[in-house]
């Protein structure tokens, strides 16, 4: 695919789909803040880019899932409002997407100049399933602009107009932040420095299950903490409590387990987790063995020997890649196993990589270095469907371009 660097900018309107699905919270005032503007932040280098080659630019980015029903809730505004602090110029915010008061900012843009649609998925054709309704979006997407940079590497698995259709249209390349993150998995896939250790967590196994699949033939040790974890364990004839199961998946799991064993993998599940009587910061926890978990107990974190193993696991790694937090670390009684693994990443002598999603959330929610890592992924889904192997749609266009 060609690079930022294989276009003429100078001059032109370029179209930049960037990822700025962003957390919002409500402010004291009543707006809606951004509380995690991450996403944002790794689109700037693009953007800045850009704007210092004097191309006029259009920035496509949806928030939540709308499903083609405007709501002041999902508009972009805060994303605009932060832009400009950030670019430290005015981003207005076109309302209707593609009409004409979209048209007329656009053809009003100077050079270097930046200008934000609304929210793409208030329009239904955004994310249809009919192709032609897609093809219909796109053209007048790309009647707006010159030149297609695909900037969203959150969404480069998805056929969408913004992501797949408009590059069909228009001369296209790969952002910075797009380059880097196909590079990255790419290498991952191609020809990891051993060991070569993936960790991951979250809450449901059903939802990494391609990626674990994938991954068993593939690395050198699999630790499997969070939600997810309490499966295994039952896999493994476990009692969980009350801890997240998913049971019609255990006899997945115990195919994986056996796998494993079979290929040499090394697979480490926790061997002792923290609990809580309730799903809650206050709660009553305790630190039992993983094959000790009292019924009305749900486990919320791996434990201190756990997070040891895990540890040492990492420690010798050439590559680490980690999908998923540990615990429920937005509560300080359950973030200590995230922050082990993190910190163990931190420290580690190979190649780090943070796979998205939760795992780049928990990292700047408890305040560690972001550049101590080799890279921190901002697609959480498209990671996890890059490392299943699996074609990712957004790429692949750009590739045939």
């Amino acid at each position: 695919m060609k690079s930022l660097d294989d276009l003429q900018v100078a001059g032109r309107t370029v179209l930049v789909r960037a990822d700025f699905n962003v957390p919002l919270a409500d402010g004291p005032d009543g707006t809606r803040v951004i509380t995690d503007d991450g996403r944002i932040q790794a689109a700037l280098p693009t953007l800045r880019a850009l704007r210092e080659a004097g191309a006029r630019i259009v920035v496509v980015a949806h928030l939540g899932r709308p499903k083609g029903v405007p709501s002041e809730a999902l508009s972009l505004q805060p994303v605009a409002d932060r832009l400009s602090e950030l670019l430290d110029d005015d981003v207005e915010i076109a309302d209707d997407i593609t009409g004409p008061h979209a048209r007329a900012m656009v053809n009003a843009l100077e050079p270097g100049g930046v200008v934000l649609l609304e929210n793409i998925r208030f329009d239904a054709r955004e994310t249809s399933k009919d192709a032609a309704e897609r093809a219909a979006m796109a053209a007048e997407l790309a009647g707006l602009a010159d030149l297609y940079v695909a900037e969203g590497f959150g969404v480069v698995h998805r056929e969408q107009a913004s992501v797949t259709d408009v590059a069909r249209l228009l001369p296209n390349a790969a952002g910075r932040l797009v380059h880097k993150e196909a590079t990255v998995f790419g290498a991952l896939l191609a020809d990891p420095a051993r060991p070569y250790v993936v960790v991951l967590g979250g809450s449901k196994v059903s939802d990494k299950l391609g990626v674990i699949g994938n991954l068993i033939t593939r690395v050198d040790r699999l630790l499997i903490g969070g939600g997810m974890a309490f499966t295994f364990l039952a896999a493994q004839g476990h009692k969980v409590g009350s801890s997240l199961l998913e049971a019609d998946q255990i006899p997945t799991v115990q195919g994986f387990i056996e796998q494993a064993a079979a290929r040499g993998v090394e697979l480490l599940i926790p061997t002792d987790v923290v609990i809580a009587d309730s799903f809650s910061a206050i709660a009553d926890t305790r630190v039992v063995a993983a094959d000790a978990i009292p019924d009305g107990w749900m486990g919320l974190d791996i434990g201190p020997d756990t997070t040891a193993a895990f540890a040492a696991a990492i420690a010798d790694a050439g590559t680490v890649v980690w999908n998923g937090p540990m615990g429920v670390f937005e509560m300080a009684p359950f973030a200590a196993g995230t922050r082990g693994v993190a910190e163990a990443m931190i420290t580690s002598r190979g190649m780090t990589v943070v796979g998205g999603g939760d795992s780049a959330a928990a990292i700047r929610v408890l305040g560690l270095d972001e550049s101590a890592f080799s890279h921190i992924s901002t697609g959480g889904g498209a990671s996890l469907e890059f490392l299943e192997g699996k074609e990712l749609p957004g790429l692949t266009v750009l590739e045939e371009n």
